[in-house]
């Protein structure tokens, strides 16, 4: 136990040191953005891949997330502040999302009518000069990619706006600090930790189909440097159908993204939970973005997890 609890101080510790190095030498790490030519391009586009899912990123995150939780249990008003900053960015995002549900039922009609009456074979489109011209079932397929933006970027959106399922065993017959009290629990030991291992496993189940040599979360830095000699992109475009929709690399950078933004609903979940449980029943919802909804019984959002 002791060891454990000197390795955590040590890597908070550290972390202020990472954090320094990476703004002074931004090149180390972000130099493959502007090419990818040189032998120190590929060391730093394999140095990006493990910084994304590393210890290193872990114990800032986790220094970071101690620094603002500390300045806000002592001064609330920011802690409120933060809070609306964590909700506004999953409100936000799930309401832009959301507008891809339109997108994929307008294209379904697109497809339908111009297959069934007009018998046309392929779709071509070019507003600005580019045409971009695909097979209608590349179309159909890409409503896929329409449903995952709706599933994995309002998640965070849906669980804000308390439309979420939770199988309630005890919740209900508890005093309110006691609802608060399950909540705070649940965001720490279930959601924020489930959110970090999931975004180990999705960090590198994006970059395993972006280049080669594949990286892998057990290799360390050293090991991934040495494979940047043969560092190449592999983006992957194959699809279902050889005429289908081949761009299967998106639905990796939206698990990336959607863990990214679990991990923050979880955490304004607790500091939603935490100051609503100091300031009592009257803080309850407090500068809640609650969408509007013609049934009054349905305005106040979900409790719990």
């Amino acid at each position: 136990m002791l060891d454990f609890i000197v390795w955590v101080l040590a890597g908070i510790a550290g972390s202020f040191v990472d954090v320094v190095q990476a703004l002074l030498h931004p090149a180390a790490w972000l130099s493959w953005i502007d090419g990818f030519d040189s032998p120190e391009d590929k060391k730093a586009l394999m140095r990006f891949v493990y910084y994304g899912a590393s210890k290193e990123l872990f114990f800032v995150v986790l220094t970071a997330i101690l620094i603002v939780t500390g300045i806000g249990m002592w001064r609330r008003p920011f802690l409120w502040r933060v809070l609306g900053v964590l909700e506004g960015i999953g409100n936000t995002v799930g309401r832009t999302a959301a507008w891809a549900g339109l997108v994929m039922v307008l294209q379904q009609i697109m497809i339908v009518f111009l297959q069934r009456i007009f018998r046309v074979s392929e779709i071509s489109i070019g507003p600005f000069g580019y045409v971009f011209t695909k097979d209608l079932s590349w179309y159909a397929e890409e409503l896929k990619f329409y449903n995952a933006i709706v599933v994995t970027l309002c998640l965070a959106y849906t669980f804000i706006q308390g439309g979420h399922v939770r199988v309630d065993l005890v919740y209900a017959g508890v005093g309110y600090r006691a609802k608060k009290a399950i909540d705070m629990f649940g965001s720490l030991f279930f959601m924020l930790p489930m959110a970090t291992l999931l975004w180990l496993y999705s960090w590198f189940f994006l970059w395993r189909h972006l280049i080669v040599p594949n990286p892998s979360a057990s290799d360390a830095l050293d090991k991934l440097l040495l494979k940047s000699r043969a560092l190449r992109w592999n983006v992957e475009t194959i699809g279902f159908s050889p005429n289908g929709f081949n761009a299967y690399f998106l639905f990796k950078v939206l698990l990336v993204l959607m863990v990214a933004m679990i991990f923050l609903q979880g955490l304004a979940f607790f500091y939603r939970s935490w100051l609503e449980f100091v300031e009592g029943p009257e803080a309850e919802g407090r500068n809640l973005d609650h969408d509007r909804n013609e049934d009054p019984a349905a305005e106040m959002p979900g409790e719990g997890l």
